[in-house]
């Protein structure tokens, strides 16, 4: 999973607006690639980073059984280290937008404490409302597409394809690519997160003969 934020000026805000960024779902991959250049271009105002969490340490946090941390805390956390990761490198910081994971309420209550006196809004499809959290979906989205592309399987001679397609249950390429890959005893490469429930239940069901 990745995460990201973006940042600019109050002063410059407009600029950016017009920069035509929106949620990035909604984005074919060719244009998620062109706004992604605009912001690579747009640097002596723009900024961003981003927050990669392997599907490995996602997997071994969320099964861990002395202290198991779920998907919220650990959106909440890569949240809060990129927002630190700005106030550290001395941005003045005086609005923060987020496109909550769990509710918003009590989310927005808890990045206010980390981060008073900068006025907080959390809220839901906030990468389609604000431009500056769309920027930040985007970043999230290519840096995810092309660590996708460019993946090296970590198994030994493993022949598999790259269509994953969305990663979502309810895309039919990525269903496809699960059917496809499954392997009874093993279950699926470890570039598959183990705690998804989708796999869980996949893995559950399946037969394994000895």
């Amino acid at each position: 999973m990745v995460y990201a934020v973006s940042f600019c000026p109050l002063s410059r805000y407009e600029e950016f607006k017009e920069q035509g960024f929106d949620d990035s779902k909604k984005l074919t991959a060719e244009r998620r690639n062109e706004l992604a250049d605009k912001i690579l271009a747009s640097q002596d105002y723009v900024g961003w980073a981003v927050r990669v969490i392997s599907p490995q340490d996602i997997s071994t946090n969320m099964h861990n059984r002395a202290n198991p941390v779920n998907l919220n805390k650990l959106a909440h956390d890569a949240t809060i280290d990129l927002i630190g990761l700005v106030l550290d490198n001395k941005v003045n910081l005086t609005e923060i937008y987020v496109d909550p994971v769990g509710p918003s309420k009590s989310y927005q209550e808890k990045l206010s404490k980390y981060f008073p006196g900068v006025c907080i809004t959390v809220e839901p499809k906030a990468d389609a409302l604000y431009p500056i959290v769309s920027a930040a979906s985007i970043c999230a989205k290519v840096t995810r597409d092309q660590i996708l592309e460019n993946w090296i399987w970590t198994e030994n001679e493993l022949d598999c394809t790259k269509a994953f397609g969305s990663g979502y249950p309810s895309d039919p390429n990525t269903v496809a690519w699960l059917d496809d890959n499954h392997v009874p005893f093993f279950g699926y490469p470890t570039l598959i997160r183990f705690s998804w429930k989708t796999i869980h239940q996949r893995m559950v069901t399946s037969t394994c003969e000895w």
